[in-house]
């Protein structure tokens, strides 16, 4: 029987093309943890373990996923067979509280091995593709309202994305309105134009921004409040039309349950990172499509490792109504792999081939690795 033999954990840089401004933090460079596991037959699997602005975002840091890999999971994972991914999540997930993006990022890696042992696709591991093309949106987050209208027009022109989020809260509430209704009447009313606030506002201001936002055509609001005030949450989706899409409040399905006892009607953005894996995330999805609420596919702005894993997941969901915004290599400057994603017609394909479909470049590998 195959058994684990090394766990090998990397810090890569690479620059973003533009920075990227969110309401807690601004990138010009994206930190991704990749993770090489070896199993005793010398095959190798690819996980990818990568959050937003250092500790801007959540508790983990690529310094802490590493280390945490390092120190705690690989001594646990070693000398283990890997016939049963489940039953290995589990034992970690029993010894090791939290780390969700260093747990999703290792059991991505044994997923790509274990699809690379049976030939199929990590997809085929998970039940089956439904897709094999997903739509995908492009986030405008330079702040610079000229600069996002002709962004967004180059992405139509070149069939590349027309759906595009934008990400607020960082400026004044009539700041915020000012520049997302400007954007969305220059685009027109063919173009959906999203919103994320992460968390930026209290209920009362969302109130007030999310009917300027509804009237200004916006067609889906992304967490504007606290990520636990699931009440707030709720009361926002019944008071309003516009759909809102829970992100940092849910990460595991026993969250998803939580906020549907709220009587919550809106979406949740699904994240592997944040759930702790591809099997944890897709709990996520089938408790919210019990519960009547739609779900989306979010990132945390991996590079085509953690995004071509999350892909694989979402092709497994029969409807997702808001897609998803799985555009994170794009907005690195390079890439660490030989054959990189395929982004067209408004969208990116589900790669087929064997485990998560990707090879490491070592020439660019080497050349990103932190110093």
């Amino acid at each position: 029987m195959k058994k684990i033999a090394n766990i090998t954990t990397t810090i890569i840089d690479i620059p973003t093309i533009r920075p990227h401004k969110l309401s807690m933090t601004s990138m010009a460079m994206q930190s991704m943890v990749i993770v090489r596991i070896l199993d005793t037959d010398g095959a190798e699997g690819l996980g990818e373990g990568t959050t937003i602005g250092g500790l801007a975002y959540g508790p983990e840091s690529p310094e802490s996923i590493k280390k945490n890999i390092d120190t705690y999971i690989t001594p646990l994972l070693l000398n283990k067979p890997y016939h049963s991914i489940k039953s290995l999540t589990q034992m970690l997930n029993k010894s090791i509280r939290g780390n969700f993006i260093a747990k999703s990022a290792i059991e991505t890696a044994l997923f790509d091995l274990k699809g690379k042992q049976l030939g199929v696709p990590i997809s085929e591991l998970l039940g089956g593709a439904c897709h094999n093309h997903i739509e995908c949106l492009w986030v405008l987050a330079s702040g610079d309202t000229d600069k996002d209208i002709n962004e967004a027009l180059s992405m139509i022109e070149t069939k590349r994305h027309r759906n595009f989020k934008m990400k607020i809260g960082a400026n004044t509430l009539e700041q915020d309105i000012s520049h997302v209704t400007k954007v969305k009447a220059a685009l027109g009313p063919s173009v959906s134009i999203r919103v994320d606030v992460n968390q930026a506002w209290n209920e009362s201001i969302a109130t007030k921004g999310i009917a300027a936002l509804e009237k200004a055509g916006i067609e889906l609001i992304e967490q504007p409040t606290a990520a636990k005030d699931f009440a707030a949450l709720a009361r926002l989706s019944k008071k309003f039309n516009v759909p809102i899409l829970a992100d940092e409040s849910i990460a595991d399905k026993e969250d998803a349950f939580l906020l549907a006892k709220q009587n919550f009607s809106g979406s949740v953005a699904l994240k592997i990172a944040k759930s702790g894996g591809l099997i944890s995330a897709l709990e996520v999805a089938t408790v919210c499509s019990s519960a009547g609420i739609d779900v989306y596919g979010g990132t945390l702005l991996e590079g085509s490792i953690g995004t071509a894993a999350a892909l694989h997941a979402w092709s497994t969901i029969p409807q997702m109504q808001f897609g998803t915004e799985m555009f994170g290599p794009l907005l690195l400057q390079d890439d660490i792999v030989k054959t990189p994603l395929k982004y067209h017609n408004f969208g990116v394909e589900i790669p087929n081939l064997a485990g998560l479909g990707l090879e490491i470049d070592e020439a660019k590998f080497k050349q990103y690795t932190r110093k």
